[in-house]
């Protein structure tokens, strides 16, 4: 008896039986074809192409949300500075007087960090009517009412979505003491 007949005893049926049609050359798996392979990996880089797109959507959509949050951060701090600047029957300070009395309400340039920002401020003394007055056409000190636009958007956006996302707030101010 040959050696290889008395190994295969000693083994479970299902190995014995797996282990002779090796040993004889007769096998009856088949392996997978190159083309096969070839078809397969075409598959998967189709696949991986469309996950790396995804993700470099995600990415600017959270770069473009991230800009947007530091836009409106810019906007509020602007609006803070003008909800407490002091507009009284005695006294009006200058972040409210309007254009020709040498106030700054034309756009300035705002930097918080890497981003700059442009933020045009506008004061109407006479809200009533619909073009914008200022000192010129009535004085702050006639007026018991001002109408304030503050808009905040990118100096320098990039493509896309982000060149039509400007923030713009309107706030009235009533003569107080």
């Amino acid at each position: 008896m040959n050696t290889f007949a008395s190994f295969a005893k000693g083994l479970p049926t299902a190995v014995r039986s797996l282990v002779s049609s090796k040993a004889s050359g007769s096998s009856s798996e088949a392996g997978f074809s190159l083309i096969e392979a070839a078809i397969a990996l075409v598959i998967i880089m189709i696949a991986l192409l469309g996950v790396a797109w995804s993700i470099s959507y995600a990415v600017s959509y959270n770069a473009g949300n991230s800009n947007r949050a530091k836009t409106l951060a810019v906007l509020q701090q602007e609006v803070e500075r003008l909800r407490s600047a002091k507009f009284t029957p005695t006294f009006t300070d200058n972040a409210l007087l309007g254009c020709n009395v040498g106030a700054a309400c034309s756009t300035t340039t705002v930097t918080s960090g890497p981003l700059s920002f442009l933020v045009t401020k506008t004061i109407d003394n006479d809200p009533s009517t619909t073009a914008v007055d200022d000192e010129t056409d009535v004085l702050s000190a006639d007026t018991s009412l001002k109408e304030i636009k503050v808009s905040a958007t990118l100096a320098n956006p990039s493509p896309g979505w982000q060149t039509a996302v400007p923030a713009e707030v309107v706030l009235r101010r009533v003569k107080s003491n």
